[in-house]
């Protein structure tokens, strides 16, 4: 018998719902968009992008996506300051590379996005926990474990986090980028939930911090464009982005995605991005507000924040143990991501992460109602 042939990572039976993927619906990929980006740049004489790239990321890109941001977050952005990449998860691979060494410290949140902690665990690294509340990072804590250990990173998601869906305040965030400057470890800002916003604005992004030398900003097309690809952006300042201009991978590959990067350039000059963006605030604004009277409606055991943007709810049930509740739910045909995967210490066991971006309120309603029978067994 031969292997089905297989494209995307995340392959759910017609029959099954999994209400933890964090991907984003099929539907909701914009492939008009992009085949009229590409039509647009491949229709122009110009074959640089072809090339071996720069290494920092094609020129234009950067100049296109500076302006983008700039207007995004309210703030100049210089395309000197920025930096192509290949997604958030191999721009935290190569900066594990260029910066750390295997044994050496990094914080994180507790919880934590789950596949960052795979991916520190792959370069050796070991991993201490801050714990968070509603307003993200507890300064506190965070303090006190700067007065015992000396990190080489701390690494969070601060707006909309993956998993909680909490935000880090804005004046914690400018508390951390002090103590950043003090204790001396570079604060790795995972902020591609920032434009994703439903009900409220987020605070000013980490990109805003970049001259304090101890700042490193990553945003991603994965979830405003697409996934499949493959890439992103590292925003810093000149004195960090030398180690990475100049590290070998570069040296012999060129920069990152230029026949991409090419594509998405098109696209943002054109407004489609942003629209793209508006699109997707109304389509998954939409399914928090439901998904959110759903669970009080049918799990109002269930403990949970309703979050102002991104893709997730986080949810507690005094009592439960969540990995039971997934192998239950399994058997049920619905899928969910146990609390126990975010955490970097083996502990939120009754906490449990659901999604809203990979199906329609319609089936969101019937994940939810095969979800509440396991609680009524």
């Amino acid at each position: 018998m031969h292997t089905p042939l297989q494209t995307i990572q995340t392959v759910v039976p017609h029959d099954f719902i999994d209400l933890g993927t964090g991907d984003p619906q099929l539907e909701l990929l914009p492939l008009d968009l992009i085949r009229e980006a590409a039509a647009h740049r491949l229709g122009q004489p110009d074959r640089d992008f072809l090339q071996y790239g720069t290494e920092q990321g094609d020129g234009f890109f950067r100049a296109a996506l500076a302006q983008f941001l700039s207007a995004r977050c309210g703030f100049p952005v210089s395309h000197d300051d920025l930096f192509t990449t290949s997604g958030v998860s191999s721009a935290l691979s190569l900066i594990c590379t260029l910066f750390t060494k295997p044994g050496d410290l990094i914080l994180v949140e507790e919880p934590s996005y789950f596949l960052a902690l795979h991916l520190f665990a792959d370069h050796g690294l070991r991993v201490a926990s801050i714990r968070t509340d509603e307003s993200g990072l507890v300064m506190d804590d965070l303090i006190h474990a700067l007065k015992e250990s000396k990190p080489k990173f701390l690494y969070i998601v601060p707006t909309f986090q993956n998993p909680s869906g909490h935000t880090l305040s804005q004046e914690r965030r400018e508390q951390l980028v002090e103590l950043a400057k003090r204790h001396d470890f570079v604060i790795l800002a995972d902020e591609v939930y920032q434009f994703l916003s439903y009900t409220q604005s987020p605070p000013t992004s980490f990109s805003a911090y970049i001259d304090s030398e101890h700042v490193i900003s990553l945003g991603s097309f994965s979830k405003i464009l697409a996934p499949g690809l493959r890439l992103g952006w590292l925003h810093t300042h000149a004195s960090i982005m030398k180690t990475i201009i100049t590290c070998g991978v570069l040296d012999s590959g060129g920069g990152m995605n230029p026949f991409t990067s090419a594509i998405v350039r098109s696209l943002i000059e054109s407004g489609g991005l942003d629209g793209n963006i508006s699109s997707l605030i109304n389509v998954l604004g939409n399914r928090v507000q439901i998904t959110s009277e759903l669970l009080k409606k049918h799990i109002p055991q269930a403990k949970f924040t309703v979050p102002h943007g991104g893709y997730f709810f986080w949810l507690q049930v005094p009592g439960i143990d969540a990995k039971e509740l997934r192998k239950s739910a399994q058997s049920n045909k619905v899928d969910l991501r146990p609390g126990v995967l975010f955490s970097s210490q083996n502990q939120l066991t009754d906490h449990f992460r659901l999604s809203i971006s990979f199906y329609d309120v319609e089936r969101i309603e019937e994940g939810i109602l095969r979800l509440k029978q396991c609680f009524d067994k």
